[in-house]
């Protein structure tokens, strides 16, 4: 990432924070850009492909002002992140959370080395994903307001788990084998396009702050706010693409159809 791309990216999600490799840095550039880029996959639900080099993350994340999913989001992360002179490398996990399936490696992560010891990074998953770096400690328990995180061992493998309801839940498993663009190429393929993918049959956006999140599955959106929730239901395709504006800065022109959900 250029000089000139990172100033672009760093007003994408109006950072003007700590730049120094650090703890500090690390977590506000994390919580600055989930609250920023969401979660999403529309360009799967519109028939578009998912491409991964720098270039095209940049012209659409930042440029174009979307949000993308977690090899996108991961990606550009990771980009800007060396760019600062972070020390950082992808992982690739096995999602656990709704299911207890043996699932692929289809997501992304990252490692990130600090004074303090490593950290995981992650800026792109999909349900209740961290707003904050958390310590690469097993056991050590992470907090925004009221939802907790924590790693823990399984045998060699890594498990990050989530407390949202009061009790621990595994989210993802993975282990700390190098991984390359190849792998993260053919997961992203696997992920868009295999006729079973859940991002091929429901409509995602999610963003995330401190205390709150707004987040929209198919027809259903729910706000929340610390511990106050209110959910909405999508009339029809046009409201859809108001909601999609107004609560995730995700701006298509009027009579764009999704795929799903279906009205």
């Amino acid at each position: 990432m250029t000089p000139s791309e990172l100033a672009a990216y760093l007003d994408r999600i109006r950072y003007g924070g700590p730049r120094e490799p650090g703890r500090a840095a690390l977590t506000a550039l994390h919580e600055a850009h989930v609250g920023a880029i969401p979660f999403e996959n529309l360009d799967i639900l519109l028939g578009r492909p998912i491409r991964l080099e720098p270039e095209v993350l940049l012209a659409k994340l930042v440029v174009a002002r979307r949000g993308g999913y977690c090899f996108e989001q991961n990606s550009l992360f990771l980009g800007a992140l060396t760019a600062l002179g972070f020390a950082a490398r992808p992982l690739a996990a096995r999602v656990r959370a709704g299911t207890s399936e043996l699932r692929p490696r289809t997501h992304m992560l990252l490692r990130v080395e600090l004074v303090e010891g490593p950290f995981l990074a992650d800026v792109g998953f999909g349900g209740e994903g961290p707003v904050h770096p958390i310590p690469f400690t097993a056991g050590h328990e992470a907090w925004t307001l009221d939802t907790g995180y924590r790693l823990r061992r399984e045998d060699e493998l890594w498990v990050l788990q989530g407390n949202l309801t009061g009790e621990w839940a595994d989210l993802y498993a993975f282990g700390l084998e190098a991984q390359h663009a190849v792998d993260f190429e053919m997961a992203n393929h696997f992920t868009s396009t295999w006729p079973a993918s859940s991002f091929r049959h429901a409509l995602t956006a999610q963003r995330s702050w401190p205390g709150g999140r707004a987040i929209l599955r198919n027809r259903d959106l729910t706000l929340r706010e610390g511990q106050r929730s209110r959910q909405e239901q999508v009339r029809d395709p046009e409201h859809l693409l108001e909601l999609l504006a107004s609560h995730f800065g995700l701006a298509f022109p009027s009579g764009t159809r999704f795929s799903r959900p279906e009205f």
